[in-house]
């Protein structure tokens, strides 16, 4: 053998040798995950409900992931500061996104965005769906569903509603509510639920679409009356409250918010499907489940695919409800 063609060979041996060495190392390094810390983006400030179930969450996901799990608050532009954060991330597994409906499902029908959600964000599970109560006044004549639609029809065009902004969830509860119920009351936008619900208690608005844990204490007190539910069934919290979808003329109704973990486009599967296992943990702890019930959140564990799905048909409803209502970015 030419001292040349003994070159080669011991060369091709060394390469050999080399990837031996480097792939399992990287399978290791794959094995390892999570070795750091890992940060939950939530695009809105302190608080708020995202904030509260991605603090609970974050707990349930580093007892099983057996790392530090910190929430890092990132408001602004209707949640789409934070989204982009994490849509522009390392797709490594340590950055990921709790994110609300309204930055994922409902802003490409009515902002610019500089993310695309269902092409830079990688579904990792539905957390929750959030479904909104339909409210009076304790002060007003309306004690049913029954009646407030009476008087809508009546009197089309005087009856108001309220919620914490223009083209969010609840304004598309009212919406839909309108057109399967085929009356016309008027939306009164608000910048955040507590003068919403206060000018509702104090008579100013005749009725609002509102999350239940900011217009419970107020049901409780008498002082706002529930007449229906936006989810297709009833919430554990209000039982004798019917859901929309149980009325003759409503049948099919259903606006939830919702609640999901994403991470960036292109994160290994084997590390999706360790955070969707450790989410649906956290989902299934009974401890966990009382707490989000209690405040009119539901669980709703699931698959990645199967939250991939959910979240391109809720974007399609959401634009045609938009469509529909022509709903315009104030």
């Amino acid at each position: 053998m030419t001292s040349a063609r003994r070159r080669l060979v011991l060369q091709a041996a060394a390469c050999f040798a080399t990837l031996w060495l480097v792939e399992p190392a990287r399978l290791v390094a794959q094995e390892a995950y999570p070795s750091r810390t890992i940060t939950v983006v939530v695009p809105y400030t302190a608080g708020g409900g995202v904030d509260s179930v991605a603090r609970l969450v974050a707990e349930d996901l580093k007892a099983s992931l057996g790392q530090s799990v910190i929430v890092d608050n990132v408001p602004g532009a209707s949640g789409m500061i934070g989204a982009q954060r994490v849509a522009r991330a390392d797709p490594d597994g340590y950055t990921l996104l709790l994110a609300a409906a309204g930055e994922i499902a409902v802003n490409p029908h009515l902002k610019k965005l500089s993310y695309d959600p269902q092409r830079d964000l990688a579904p990792i599970g539905l957390v929750a769906r959030v479904p909104n109560v339909l409210a009076v006044g304790g002060g007003t004549p309306f004690r049913t569903l029954d009646d407030f639609l009476a008087a809508a029809k009546a009197a089309p065009g005087t009856l108001t509603y309220a919620t914490s902004g223009v083209g969010n969830p609840q304004h598309l509860a009212g919406a839909l509510f309108d057109k399967l119920a085929g009356v016309e009351t008027i939306h009164t936008p608000y910048r955040g639920a507590a003068q919403q619900i206060a000018d509702v208690v104090g008579g100013h608005v005749d009725a609002t679409y509102a999350s239940l844990a900011a217009i419970l204490p107020f049901i409780q007190e008498g002082r706002a009356r529930a007449i229906a539910v936006t989810s297709a069934q009833r919430l554990p919290a209000l039982p004798d409250v019917p859901a929309l979808a149980e009325h003759p003329g409503l049948a099919g109704y259903e606006v939830v918010n919702w609640f999901g973990l994403f991470a960036p486009a292109g994160t290994p599967q084997p590390v999706v499907d360790r955070l969707n296992a450790a989410l649906r943990g956290s989902l299934d702890k009974p401890t966990t489940r009382a707490r989000l019930e209690g405040l009119g959140i539901l669980p709703s564990p699931d698959t990645p695919s199967e939250f991939a799905a959910f979240v391109s048909s809720e974007t399609s409803k959401f634009g045609r409800i938009i469509e529909q209502a022509q709903i315009k970015e104030e």
